[in-house]
C-alpha cells in the first residue's frame, strides 16, 4: 500500500507550484496561458500608385521645363506686379465683385422667400426670374444692360432721380446689373435649399410662441438655415472674382482687361497674363480662407466635432515635436 503524497508534492518528484504548473520532470505541463505570437504585418505593395505618381512628377516637370524654356522675362513679371495699373484692376475686379454680391444675397434671400410664399402671383414671378437669368448667359446679360438706352432713353424716377440712360448707364453699373441680377437667381436657389433644411416644426414652434413669420425668419429659420447657405455662397463669391473679368467687354476696367491693355501697350503680352493670374490666386486665397473660417462659425453647435484649424493644425504637430510622444522623448 502506497503512502499518501504530501501536499504540494508531484508524481515525478517535482512540487507544484503556484499556478499550477510543473516545471520539473519530463512530463512538464503547463496551465497558464501562452502569449500568441506577434503578427507581422507585411504592407501591401500599389505599384500603380507609384507609376501614376511618377508619370504625374514627369508631365509636371515638362511643364515647368516648357515654360522655363519659353520666352517670357520673368524679371519683368516680377517687376510688374506691385505696378498701378494691375493694383488697380485687381481694386476694380474687387470693389464690383463685393457690391454684385451684396446685390445678389440681398435680392437672392427675397426671391427664394417669394419662392415658398403661398402668394401663387408671387410664387411665379419668383420662378420665371429664376428661369430667365440662370436660362442666359453672363455675358448677354451685360450687354442687354449696356444697350438699354435702345429702348429707355431716360431714367426717370420721379423726385430721386432723373438722367440720360447713356449717362446712368455706365461700364460699372452695366456690369454690376448684369452680375449682381444674374447672381440673385443662383443665390435664391441656394437660400431656398438652406431655408427648407430647417425643421418645419422649429416654425411652428416659434408661431406657438406669438411670433410674427417675418419674425421667425430673421430669429429662428435663417440662423439655423446658414450653415447650409454659407459654404455655396463663399463660392459663388470666388466664382465671382473670376467671372468679373467678362465686365471687359464693355470696357469696365477690371483686372483682366488692364491685363490686356498693358500687354498691348509694352508686348508683353504672355508676361501681364501671367501677373493677371497670381493676382487672381492671390484674391481667391485670402477670400477662401474667410470662407472656411465662416463656415467653421457658423458650424457650431452641430453634433459633429469642430476640426483643428489650420493654425492649430500647426501648433499642435509644433508642441508634439517639442515634447515627444510615447515613451521617447525628442531633446
Amino acid at each position: 500500500m502506497s503512502e499518501p503524497e504530501e501536499p504540494g508534492k508531484a508524481a515525478g518528484g517535482g512540487s507544484l507550484r503556484k499556478g499550477g504548473t510543473r516545471p520539473n520532470g519530463p512530463g512538464a505541463m503547463t496551465t497558464g496561458k501562452v502569449p500568441p505570437e506577434a503578427i507581422k504585418a507585411i504592407p501591401v505593395k500599389h505599384y500603380g500608385r507609384w507609376v501614376g505618381a511618377a508619370a504625374v512628377l514627369t508631365l509636371l516637370g515638362l511643364l515647368v521645363l516648357a515654360f522655363a524654356q519659353a520666352q517670357i522675362n520673368w524679371g519683368v513679371v516680377g517687376d510688374m506686379l506691385d505696378d498701378e495699373t494691375f493694383v488697380k484692376g485687381a481694386w476694380e475686379t474687387l470693389k464690383i465683385t463685393v457690391f454684385a454680391m451684396i446685390l445678389g444675397v440681398v435680392l437672392g434671400m427675397l426671391l427664394a422667400v417669394m419662392r415658398m410664399s403661398e402668394n401663387k402671383v408671387l410664387s411665379y414671378v419668383a420662378w420665371v426670374y429664376i428661369w430667365f437669368f440662370r436660362g442666359t448667359p453672363v455675358l448677354v446679360q451685360i450687354f442687354l444692360w449696356f444697350n438699354l438706352s435702345i429702348i429707355f432713353e431716360t431714367i426717370n424716377l420721379g423726385p430721386i432721380y432723373q438722367d440720360e440712360m447713356n449717362d446712368f448707364m455706365t461700364p460699372f453699373m452695366a456690369a454690376l446689373l448684369g452680375l449682381g441680377l444674374n447672381e440673385a437667381a443662383y443665390m435664391a436657389e441656394i437660400s431656398r435649399a438652406g431655408i427648407q433644411s430647417v425643421d418645419h416644426g422649429q416654425t411652428e414652434a416659434a408661431h406657438a410662441l406669438g411670433m410674427r413669420g417675418t419674425k421667425t425668419m430673421r430669429r429662428v429659420v435663417l440662423p439655423q438655415a446658414m450653415r447650409v447657405i454659407i459654404p455655396p455662397t463663399g463660392n459663388e463669391f470666388i466664382n465671382m472674382l473670376k467671372t468679373s473679368s467678362l465686365a471687359y467687354a464693355i470696357g469696365y476696367n477690371e483686372l483682366f482687361l488692364a491685363s490686356r491693355n498693358f500687354g498691348s501697350r509694352t508686348l508683353a503680352v504672355m508676361e501681364a497674363l501671367i501677373v493677371a493670374t497670381v493676382w487672381y490666386l492671390v484674391l481667391t486665397t485670402i477670400f477662401s480662407i474667410f470662407q472656411y473660417y465662416i463656415e467653421r462659425h457658423y458650424s457650431r453647435g452641430t453634433s459633429r466635432q469642430m476640426p483643428d484649424t489650420p493654425m492649430q493644425r500647426v501648433w499642435k504637430n509644433l508642441t508634439t515635436f517639442r515634447h515627444g510622444t510615447g515613451s521617447g522623448e525628442i531633446r
